[in-house]
């Protein structure tokens, strides 16, 4: 057996860690944008399990291209019979020019629809996926990355996708076709003019290669400087009662004030190259259109090409130049939905939670076993330290100590939040990563201190555990654990609903029906972060009570901050910078006057023992 009286040497703090929390947001974090292509291929992906209203879209799409790209031609014949003086063919030309307008405009319409739809079928399956993925990623993420930011990719990101691909898909597929088109009828006129006119190719080429560059740096840095404000506003909010106990608003708007400012002047700058490439290619077009002018009219003159030829030439240019010009004005946008799309798949790309494994026995006993544990949140940073702790079934285990001496960190662990450096966890002599997490975790449950309760009804709150429970067997568990009484004083009782992370009801009354939640469980393993720290003497009194209740004949490893509420505990562990430096009970660690007896002295100066 380990030398408890032996003073251990110092070691780094804890970071103070609790389930579903981690150090400051995006502490280590860091972007990194990823490549363009894979990140379209990702996204293509998406429109696979839409291909019916893909397909339609397309057609539509083509069907206007056609239309618009025989009409000039058809332009162009009306124009020479009127030149030739052929008035009498001129009417049927003129009917099939405005038939060909007018069949481009109904499908334009009909496209336009299709995009909307197919924009939000993507998004819809985008969503559910990243909502999917997210709640299956490992604690650790959480802990690791700001939640605000997190949530941005959900919304902004998501919702920047649905833009571009209602507003962008049809103009790019279009886009494509219409210049295809429209340099196929220009060499079919006159190849020598259409030579001349993909001068403007080059020159747009060589532009939105370097202008992409540019605006690609700017939109991905925006949208991750608006996951940071995301961050620091949800962050506020939620602590918003410290902040004006505090008097820190000037602070927090100050702060707020400067990451505000930073992604105003990057939004800027993403702004300014966006809204560039629409006039800069405006000013290519208009040098195409003189090319046109100058050349066409001298091959006229020499009997190439026909006065009809020229005028469709003007219009093949318009339509070879529009495309290019929506898509440098969407330019914009495509860059800030690439952007976001790489943040979204960044996310779906982390690996999930290993949830397979071994199941247990039916009827476990509940036998917890640390075997030379050593563990770190991040390198070189070690928490804990060579932890050995058994823990007997249906016995009760108190971890003391003080604030970053481990003990969150032991339930983390036990959780499989976060895995073992080195050692093991065993249930039952199980390594608890050779185990199934369901099978693992359905068989322990948490009463943290820091109440969690859901924007739902207190029925639903309380079955959150087991779904499957009857309301008599709920009913019973409501009455164990001191809350019955409580919640049918409630105007609406069991179906009072709550607001936000229980805030319409007290601390303890959120406590209570959080053991409710825990006895509905029915674990054979507890896990008790002291529940009563911010209490009043009486409502203490209930918890306790409800607390002695549930752990009857339960495995229970209880995190205690008061010592009043372990002195009935068969063991109790006495933890410092992530070592075991005492363990016994109460008594004999009183008799032993170590740690045990200087903490319980500081909390009970002139109380008998």
């Amino acid at each position: 057996m380990a030398d408890f009286n032996k003073q251990p040497p110092k070691a780094p703090p804890e970071m103070n860690f609790r389930p579903g929390r981690g150090p400051r947001p995006g502490m280590f974090q860091k972007e990194k944008p990823k490549n363009s292509k894979e990140t379209l291929k990702k996204l293509l992906l998406y429109f696979v399990n839409e291909k019916r209203m893909l397909t339609i879209l397309i057609l539509f799409v083509v069907l206007s291209v056609v239309c618009g790209v025989f009409a000039p031609s058809v332009q162009s014949t009306a124009i020479d019979k009127i030149a030739d003086r052929n008035f009498d063919a001129l009417p049927k030309t003129l009917i099939i020019m405005i038939v060909l307008y007018l069949l481009s405009a109904v499908c334009l319409l009909f496209q336009s629809q299709l995009s909307a739809k197919l924009s939000q079928s993507v998004v819809k399956k985008m969503r559910e996926d990243l909502f999917g993925k997210i709640v299956t990623l490992p604690v650790k993420y959480l802990d690791f990355h700001s939640h605000g930011d997190i949530m941005s990719r959900m919304t902004n990101d998501v919702e920047n996708i649905s833009n571009t691909v209602s507003q962008s898909l049809s103009s790019l597929i279009s886009g494509v076709l219409t210049v295809i088109g429209t340099v196929s009828m220009m060499i079919y006129y006159s190849p020598s003019l259409a030579l001349l006119s993909c001068f403007t190719v080059v020159l747009t080429v060589i532009i939105t290669k370097y202008l992409s560059k540019a605006m690609r740096k700017f939109f991905l840095k925006r949208q991750i400087l608006l996951g940071k404000v995301n961050g620091h506003i949800e962050e506020n909010i939620t602590s918003y009662k410290t902040v004006v106990a505090y008097n820190r608003q000037n602070k927090v708007i100050e702060e707020f004030d400067k990451t505000s400012d930073e992604l105003t002047k990057v939004g800027i700058k993403a702004e300014i190259l966006g809204g560039s490439m629409g006039p800069v290619m405006n000013v290519v077009n208009n040098i195409g259109f003189v090319i046109i002018a100058a050349f066409g009219g001298l091959f006229a003159i020499k009997g190439y090409i026909t006065i009809g030829v020229i005028s469709a030439f003007i219009v093949y240019a318009k339509q070879f130049g529009r495309p290019i010009n929506e898509i440098a004005n969407l330019y914009g946008q495509i860059q800030t939905a690439i952007a976001g799309a790489e943040r979204i798949f960044d996310i779906m790309d982390e690996k999930s939670e290993d949830k397979d494994g071994e199941k247990l026995v039916e009827d476990i006993k509940g036998v917890v076993k640390f075997e030379n544990v050593n563990f770190s949140y991040v390198p070189e940073k070690q928490v804990l330290f060579d932890f050995n702790l058994e823990v007997y079934s249906g016995h009760k285990v108190a971890l003391v100590g003080a604030t970053g001496s481990g003990k969150t960190t032991v339930v983390n662990l036990l959780m499989r939040f976060y895995d073992v450096d080195s050692g093991k966890i065993t249930v039952d002599g199980k390594d608890i990563k050779e185990l199934s997490l369901d099978e693992l975790r359905k068989n322990v449950a948490i009463v943290l201190q820091d109440t969690v309760l859901f924007s739902d009804s207190i029925r639903n709150n309380i079955k959150y555990s087991n779904e499957n429970i009857s309301n008599d067997e709920m009913i019973k568990a409501s009455r164990m654990s001191n809350c019955d009484v409580m919640i049918n004083r409630l105007t609406d009782g069991y179906d009072t609903a709550l607001t936000e992370s229980g805030q319409n009801l007290s601390q303890g009354q959120r406590q209570l029906i959080s053991i409710a939640r825990a006895f509905v469980a029915n674990p054979k393993i507890l896990i008790l972060d002291e529940a009563t720290s911010s209490v009043d003497t009486r409502t203490e009194k209930r918890i306790q009570d409800a607390m002695a209740s549930l752990m009857k004949d339960r495995t229970s490893l209880i995190i205690a901050h008061r010592l009043s509420t372990v002195r009935d505990a068969d063991l109790i562990v006495v933890m410092d910078n992530g070592r075991i430096i005492e363990i016994g009970n109460h008594n004999e660690l009183i008799e032993k006057q170590g740690k045990y007896y200087e903490l319980y002295m500081t909390q009970f100066a002139g109380k008998s023992i």
